[in-house]
C-alpha cells in the first residue's frame, strides 16, 4: 500500500476571490495567503480591494489591487487579465460576492428579485464563464448557502439564487471537468456584517441556531477556510461537483428536539 497522500494545502497557487473584501470572502483570501497562496481579493470597493490587499500582502502574499462588478462582463474580464498579468496564472477562483434583499413573496418589488439574481447566481455564470476560458486547470468554489434547503420567510430571491448556485456547481463540474473541478460550500449560518443583528441573542432563528447546532452557536467567518482550502488543494483531486454542507449539524436533523 502507498503510504504517500496529498497535503491539503493551497501553498504555491494562484486564487482570486470576488467578494473577498468582506466576511466569509475575506476570511477566505486571508486563509489562502497565510497557507502560501498568491491571492487576489475583489470587490466593487476601490478602498476596501485596497485594504485587504494590504493584509494579505503581510500574510507574504503577492496581490494586485483590481475591483470587480460581478453585474459588468468586461469588469470580470479587467480582473481575469489583470491577475493573470501580474500572477502568470489562475489555480483557484471563489466566488463569494452577495446581495440580500429581504422581501416578501407577495409584495417584493421584482427590481429587488432582479438585483439578487445579478449578483448572486448571473454573477456566479458570468465568473465562472470568464474565468474558466483562462485556467488550463485548478479548482472553483462558488458559495452556497444553507438556506436554500430551508424555508426562511422574506428571503425569497436570495434564497431561490443560492438553490441556482448548487445545480449550476453540478453542471459546470460536468462541463469544465476533470481539469477544473467545481465544487461548492454551503455555509450554515455565519455571523458577518451582512447578517448583523439578523441572529442576534433574543431573536427566534439565534435561538433555532442554538437548538440545532452542536456548539450552539453561530460560525465565524474563519470556520469556512478549511473546506475552501481542502477543495482549492489538489487533496480533492477526487472531488467534483459536490456541495459541502459546513453548519455544525443544522441541517441534519439529528441535533436539537
Amino acid at each position: 500500500m502507498d503510504d504517500e497522500h496529498t497535503p491539503v494545502t493551497v501553498a504555491g497557487k494562484r486564487a482570486v476571490v470576488i467578494g473577498g473584501t468582506s466576511g466569509i470572502g475575506r476570511a477566505i483570501a486571508r486563509g489562502f495567503a497565510a497557507d502560501g497562496a498568491d491571492v487576489v481579493a475583489s470587490s466593487r470597493s476601490a478602498d476596501d480591494v485596497a485594504e485587504t490587499a494590504a493584509g494579505l500582502r503581510s500574510l507574504g502574499a503577492e496581490t494586485i489591487e483590481q475591483p470587480c462588478d460581478v453585474t459588468d462582463r468586461g469588469s470580470l474580464v479587467d480582473l481575469r487579465d489583470a491577475t493573470i498579468d501580474a500572477l502568470g496564472r489562475i489555480d483557484v477562483l471563489v466566488t463569494s460576492q452577495s446581495y440580500i434583499a429581504r422581501s416578501n413573496l407577495t409584495t417584493g418589488a421584482e427590481a429587488e428579485w432582479q438585483a439578487v439574481f445579478d449578483v448572486q447566481l448571473d454573477g456566479t455564470y458570468r465568473a465562472v464563464q470568464i474565468f474558466a476560458e483562462r485556467m488550463d486547470q485548478g479548482s472553483i468554489i462558488p458559495i452556497s448557502s444553507i438556506s436554500n434547503g430551508l424555508s426562511i420567510p422574506n428571503l425569497v430571491p436570495y434564497t431561490t439564487a443560492k438553490g441556482g448556485i448548487d445545480a449550476f456547481t453540478r453542471v459546470a463540474a460536468a462541463e469544465l471537468g476533470p481539469e477544473i473541478r467545481v465544487n461548492a460550500i454551503r455555509p450554515g449560518f455565519v455571523r458577518t456584517d451582512q447578517t448583523g443583528g439578523t441572529y442576534d441573542e433574543g431573536t427566534d432563528r439565534h435561538a433555532e441556531i442554538v437548538r440545532r447546532t452542536t456548539t450552539g452557536r453561530l460560525a465565524d467567518p474563519e470556520e469556512m477556510v478549511g473546506a475552501a482550502i481542502y477543495l482549492a488543494s489538489d487533496a480533492a483531486s477526487y472531488t467534483n461537483g459536490s456541495v459541502l454542507t459546513v453548519d455544525d449539524g443544522f441541517t441534519t436533523g439529528a441535533f436539537g428536539d
